[in-house]
């Protein structure tokens, strides 16, 4: 039956998908930026919903109330495709997001992506991707939007652990804007590569504000790493 569901769920993100990415895709460089991210975040919030519907997987969230409108970064885990659409259906509508370019040729999914103004790097140019999420990172804390990012770079399987990237505590030493920590445990029941999703309630927790005003990039990162993974021997 968790095949079978999963299945069912796997329809209903593509029409999904199809219908508001197409939207998005159609008439989105008409709209005002924030009814964008509106339909982009309804995205997300739909999908949570079917995930619960045909999976029995839905989720519990602490500390959301802790993340303003704008003017923050997120650093969040990343262990599966589920984090992708709950923050952005989770968080303040006015999110930049940081992705690989890679994604923006994805038709319809890529296209409507590109509405919502990300910040689309090359992994594999290094130190130039790292001046771009810093570059592009300020103009969109100065516009009032979120910036989010998994310093990981890609998933991580549950109970590994991979080197946090410095480009988004480079970006908060610049700006001095605060950072806030995500641990959930999302790969425990969507795992990678795995078409199955496992009923149960991901956990989710948001951490106080990681401050950066005067501080190095080098200690904010390693205090990110340090709660994120902290809290994920608590919630695994």
């Amino acid at each position: 039956m968790i095949l079978i569901r999963s299945l069912l769920y796997l329809v209903s993100l593509v029409l999904t998908t199809l219908i508001l990415a197409g939207l998005l895709s159609i008439i989105g460089w008409v709209l005002p930026y924030r009814q964008r991210c509106r339909i982009a975040n309804a995205w997300g919030a739909v999908n949570l919903w079917c995930l619960k519907y045909f999976c029995g997987l839905g989720y519990q969230i602490e500390g959301l109330e802790k993340v303003p409108e704008s003017g923050a970064i997120v650093l969040a885990k990343h262990q599966s495709a589920w984090e992708t659409m709950a923050l952005r259906a989770l968080l303040p509508p006015e999110q930049a997001w940081v992705l690989k370019r890679e994604l923006m040729w994805v038709p319809f999914f890529g296209w409507a992506a590109a509405t919502v103004q990300p910040i689309a790097i090359n992994r594999k140019a290094g130190s130039k991707a790292a001046r771009q999420v810093i570059e592009t990172g300020i103009v969109r804390l100065r516009q009032g939007r979120l910036v989010v990012i998994f310093p990981e770079g890609t998933r991580v399987a549950p109970g590994e652990r991979r080197r946090y990237g410095l480009g988004g505590a480079l970006l908060a030493e610049k700006t001095g804007v605060p950072v806030f920590p995500v641990a959930h445990n999302a790969g425990s029941f969507w795992r990678r590569r795995d078409i199955r999703k496992y009923p149960g309630v991901i956990k989710v927790v948001v951490g106080d504000p990681i401050p950066s005003a005067g501080r190095k990039a080098a200690d904010i990162n390693r205090d990110v790493e340090s709660w994120i993974e902290n809290t994920m021997s608590q919630i695994q």
